[in-house]
């Protein structure tokens, strides 16, 4: 059945997207790697070429354009050649980010920030998660407390994708410890105020090239004006740009995915046992069977939910069912493609080890299949455990 996602405009966007990719990205996956980090000029390359910042308006430098389509196409070239800590970045910074800024944003903060967004030079990070706090965003114990015209900050966080690398950061600090999940904002922490500390970057069993890291918040003095949105309403801010997230979370799993069985079908096809190729076998070709039939069902809701968030129809219930279903199928095919392989699998060479590893997070991040579960499970049954 032919996909009808895309329109030309997409087509001709993507032959841009994959000469980026050729030139800038598929060179230097070894040396980022061994740095665990993503070099700064793949940024800076991408802001030039209009493949970061899609949504940034023409004003500030950016595309202006709000179609998310533009992101699924950047994310399926990235995940066509294995790039899976790029599009982690990018997806960060497009998909999580600059939606905050999008729609939260002043003028006068726009101005100071989007431009440098737009071209690759000012790379952004989200900072929930602590040592103590992860889906529970009730337990959140970074403050800030006002003093005059600043806020003092204090605590730490973990987790935190483009944690190094990243000048200027949305940080989830309590405002008003009686309050509950009404007592939370968004500070806007940027490089070099006195007291933010960067921590460890963090080693991690995939995703190596992806700096995650440590942050840590001393006195930091945040001026009032890095108040992010309304004071008190970071809980709401943070809920309302969830089914855009985790549908950004949702293609990062398929179309890797799909990618790994390309790379297994090639292989399957050349690599022979008893005589002919693995792909004659059945038991091959019944594997192969099962997993595009359910990344072909499974891309058609993704289809679908991709129209919806462009409509403004996306609920929080659609993004958690395309997180649950896309993650858990990727761990699946991976698993299924990597056995295909059999020693080669288990090889660090070949792309199929290095999917293996960088999908095992896609359950956890961004919230955990369990919690997915939990939000759709409450929507069907109307009731609450």
């Amino acid at each position: 059945m032919q996909r009808k996602l895309y329109e030309q405009d997409h087509e001709d966007f993507r032959a841009t997207v994959r000469e980026y990719v050729e030139r800038e990205v598929l060179p230097h996956r070894e040396r980022w790697d061994a740095d665990r980090m993503v070099g700064g000029s793949a940024w800076l390359a991408a802001g030039r070429q209009g493949i970061l910042g899609l949504a940034v308006p023409e004003e500030y430098g950016g595309g202006g354009v709000a179609d998310v389509r533009y992101r699924s196409v950047v994310i399926e070239e990235l995940a066509r050649v294995g790039a899976a800590s790029v599009n982690l970045g990018f997806g960060l910074q497009d998909d999580i980010f600059l939606p905050y800024l999008l729609s939260l944003a002043t003028s006068e903060q726009k101005a100071r920030w989007l431009p440098g967004v737009a071209r690759g030079e000012l790379i952004g990070a989200i900072a929930m998660t602590e040592p103590g706090a992860g889906s529970d965003l009730q337990g959140i114990r970074t403050t800030a407390v006002r003093d005059g015209q600043d806020w003092i900050l204090n605590g730490t966080k973990t987790f935190i994708t483009n944690g190094i690398a990243a000048g200027l950061v949305i940080v989830v600090a309590r405002t008003d410890p009686s309050a509950s999940s009404h007592g939370l904002s968004l500070l806007m922490v940027e490089h070099g105020m006195p007291g933010f500390e960067r921590g460890r970057k963090l080693d991690k069993i995939g995703l190596v090239a992806q700096d995650t890291a440590e942050l840590a918040f001393e006195d930091v003095r945040v001026p009032a004006g890095n108040l992010l949105g309304e004071e008190g309403g970071g809980f709401a801010h943070l809920m309302a740009n969830l089914p855009g997230e985790r549908l950004s979370i949702a293609l990062q799993a398929l179309y890797p995915a799909r990618a790994v069985l390309d790379w297994t079908l090639e292989y399957t096809k050349e690599r022979m046992a008893f005589g002919k190729p693995l792909a004659a076998f059945q038991n091959t070709q019944f594997r192969l069977a099962d997993m595009a039939t359910e990344l072909d069902v499974v891309q058609a809701y993704v289809d679908n939910c991709l129209r919806g968030l462009n409509a403004g129809e996306l609920t929080a219930v659609d993004a958690a069912k395309a997180k649950l279903a896309t993650t858990e199928l990727q761990q699946r095919v991976v698993d299924r493609c990597l056995q295909l392989f059999g020693g080669y699998g288990y090889m660090s060479e070949y792309p199929v080890s290095r999917a293996f590893l960088d999908a095992r997070v896609q359950t956890i991040y961004g919230g955990t299949s369990e919690i997915m579960r939990t939000i759709i499970g409450r929507d069907v049954t109307g009731m609450r455990s």
